[in-house]
């Protein structure tokens, strides 16, 4: 349905006199961008979400606070997945734990070592056997904080934050004492957010953001589907008035 410029309508009615009716909005398509909460990056290559948490915690820490939020610590299924990460401004603030053009994610690798011999010599794995197929780390750069008795470390990708290195995809991958404290980065599947920014679960109804509010769809894998429009009849009585963004039908009427 094309977007119409319509004031008034005129049907023919009950008895056969005519029903003047007044069309506010008009429904018509709409793309929903927004399919994660407020602060998360949608990657639409992996249907998935991404945010960085600046408040430092040790590796097992940010695991739990990545389950909270129905996710888990950020692993990479392909290399566009890990240069989308790498490219996005992270809103970091000045709190920090490296050099501020340098910045360190916690990430859902472990590296197991096998051998302490001459050299440190071991594997990446998946820290969570649940996550989809993934690829594995390049040999990491040992972390300066390490223990001789642990045998699992952790990793953190590091990334730039000038502009121009950010978008050559320039990274390191660190491997790291589990209980150093740093940001980290947690990655959940997109969701249905409606236009209050509430999170919406599957099967649910609810508004998607947008510039209609009176749109009503149904939640299906983070997509809405089966949308449903309402049509709004013209305040009465006055003539200059404003459509709330947020509630269907509300209006507020801007005369003397």
């Amino acid at each position: 349905h094309g977007k119409e410029n319509v004031d008034s309508r005129h049907n023919r009615g009950r008895g056969g006199e005519t029903t003047r009716f007044h069309t506010v909005n008009v429904a018509q398509p709409v793309r929903f961008s927004r399919k994660c909460p407020t602060g998360w990056h949608h990657y639409e290559g992996t249907a998935s979400c991404y945010k960085v948490y600046l408040n430092g915690e040790n590796y097992w820490d940010a695991v739990q606070t990545c389950q909270r939020v129905n996710g888990s610590l950020a692993t990479f299924t392909a290399d566009q997945e890990l240069r989308f990460i790498l490219a996005q401004e992270w809103d970091l603030e000045e709190k920090t734990f490296v050099r501020k053009d340098q910045r360190r994610f916690w990430v859902g690798y472990q590296y197991v070592i096998t051998n302490r011999n001459h050299s440190l010599e071991g594997h990446w794995e998946v820290a969570y056997k649940g996550s989809s197929e993934v690829f594995l780390p390049p040999d990491p750069i040992f972390g300066t904080a390490m223990s001789e008795k642990e045998n699992v470390l952790c990793a953190q990708l590091q990334c730039f934050h000038f502009p121009t290195l950010r978008h050559h995809g320039l990274h390191s991958w660190y491997a790291e004492n589990c209980y150093e404290k740093s940001s980290f980065l947690c990655k959940r599947s997109q969701t249905c957010v409606d236009i209050k920014d509430n999170i919406v679960d599957e099967g649910y109804y609810f508004t998607p953001k947008g510039n209609d509010p009176c749109l009503s769809c149904t939640c299906h894998n983070g997509e809405p589907e089966m949308c449903v429009a309402a049509l709004c009849e013209r305040p009465q009585g006055c003539q200059q008035y404003r459509k709330d963004p947020k509630e269907c039908c509300k209006f507020t009427c801007l005369d003397p």
